[in-house]
């Protein structure tokens, strides 16, 4: 009962406090970003609510990478305008990247009070007490410094096992396609000492597995003039946190291909408790087209980085991003990517269509000329590659045995658990006694494109 007790681990519900609702969209940097407002909110005197009806304060958290994500949170803005029939005290905050990229058009909604970026956090506490039916409240000032390093996150995840660490914040890569460094600012990264006290903590109140977090964890580089010690890359920042338990497991998302070092590679061989697991997105297997995107490698180094992540640690899973119908993609374009994913065989892979997002280089530059039907028909040829290699990935892997960290109960047998393995492959097995938490060995019997059907050994 001690684990309860610790600041700042679980969310605080007290009937007495006034309670905000926080809906989440987007990535995991977007889940920690959640985690992070909680932490100012409740330290400020709120409770969360799971129910929107009691809150007092509603928050949208933003993604604004693909239109879709946005068109969602606009039909949420409708849904919360009923909200605000019922409840005219009711405050409604937009905060994250969609907040950072439409500022102004989402106040003339005359439903939003407050919209917030991603930087603007420590004020959100201020910027409520200030909403009035004339004043709303607006601070997208983006910031070079801002890493919340002195904030622990307050933990909104429900199997307390597995929780993200954001080691540092925004992108200096401008992908022509990324609206990214627009929304999240330049790169910057976090104090490791802040890191580290974070993953102890973590480890101390129960959960076993921490995945690191950045838009480019690669680059990650923290510079101290105070500290004799140098400078502390990315490997060894993986280094430090994995040396605080072997129980501990580490993961880590997203790599850059331009920038996944050697001594990462061997660093992640070294520790057992370092997931053998890579997200390395390409997004195209043409060169015209990764030039186009300012991706900064071609396709001949990518490839030379699977074959030296392969030779190091053969088992290890590689997942990737693909953009199906980017500007000017030729049918020989869309060709080369199928060729570099059967080459590359990924275990798995996040597929989209291209969408044009204002402000881009590739906004400004290109012209989005790549029919809507032939978008389609290639990002379905993509899909079907993909299921066939997620597939034959996991047939590999019948009969092999892995170490397995429960999650939680399977939805489709409440009978059955499921945790990943280390390669990042989702295992289904008997419950056996077993908890959210345990560190399980597992042999796969079966398999489907997505699942590694296994029993207990």
């Amino acid at each position: 009962m001690k684990i309860l007790k610790m600041k700042n681990i679980k969310p605080i519900k007290d009937e007495g406090r006034p309670k905000v609702y926080i809906e989440t969209y987007g990535c995991q940097m977007n889940v920690n970003d959640s985690e992070v407002i909680l932490s100012i909110l409740q330290d400020d005197g709120y409770a969360l609510t799971e129910d929107i009806g009691q809150a007092n304060v509603i928050l949208a958290n933003t993604c604004s990478i693909r239109d879709n994500a946005e068109q969602r949170v606009w039909g949420r803005i409708d849904q919360f305008r009923l909200r605000k029939e019922q409840r005219r005290d009711v405050i409604i905050g937009i905060v994250g990247c969609m907040a950072e990229r439409l500022k102004d058009k989402l106040l003339d909604s005359h439903i939003v009070d407050i919209v917030a970026g991603p930087d603007s956090y420590r004020k959100l506490p201020e910027m409520i007490r200030a909403v009035t039916p004339d004043s709303p409240q607006m601070d997208v000032l983006l910031s070079r410094e801002e890493t919340y390093a002195d904030i622990t996150p307050v933990r909104m995840d429900r199997n307390g096992v597995s929780a993200y660490i954001s080691i540092m914040r925004g992108c200096n890569n401008v992908c022509s396609y990324c609206i990214v460094p627009y929304t999240r600012g330049v790169e910057r990264s976090r104090d490791p000492r802040t890191i580290l006290k974070e993953a102890v903590d973590l480890y101390t109140c129960g959960y076993r597995e921490v995945n690191l977090l950045g838009q480019n964890v690669d680059s990650y580089l923290w510079k101290d003039p105070e500290s004799a010690d140098g400078d502390v890359n990315f490997a060894q920042l993986l280094e430090m946190v994995a040396r605080i338990s072997p129980d501990l497991r580490v993961r880590f998302s997203t790599s850059h291909p331009k920038d996944i070092s050697d001594e990462v590679i061997y660093t992640m061989a070294m520790y057992d408790n370092i997931c053998k697991h890579i997200h390395l997105p390409v997004q195209s297997g043409s060169n015209a087209m990764l030039e186009k995107m300012r991706r900064k490698y071609t396709r001949e180094w990518y490839l030379e980085r699977v074959r030296k992540i392969r030779s190091v640690m053969p088992d290890c899973g590689l997942t990737t991003d693909i953009i199906a119908g980017f500007c000017g993609e030729t049918e020989q374009d869309h060709k080369d990517t199928l060729s570099l994913m059967e080459e590359a065989a990924f275990d798995a892979a996040f597929m989209f269509q291209y969408s044009e997002r204002p402000g881009t280089l590739a906004a400004r530059k290109y012209p989005d000329d790549v029919p809507a039907e032939v978008k389609t028909s290639r990002l379905n040829e993509i899909i079907a590659l993909q299921g066939r290699l997620s597939l034959e990935s996991n047939e590999r892997d019948v009969g092999k045995r892995f170490r397995v960290l429960v999650e939680g109960v399977s939805k489709k047998n409440a009978d059955e658990l499921f945790g990943r393995a280390g390669n990042n492959k989702v295992c289904v097995f008997p419950a056996g006694g077993h908890k959210a938490g345990d560190y399980v060995d597992v042999e796969v019997v079966s398999c489907t494109s997505a699942t590694l059907i296994s029993r207990l050994v």
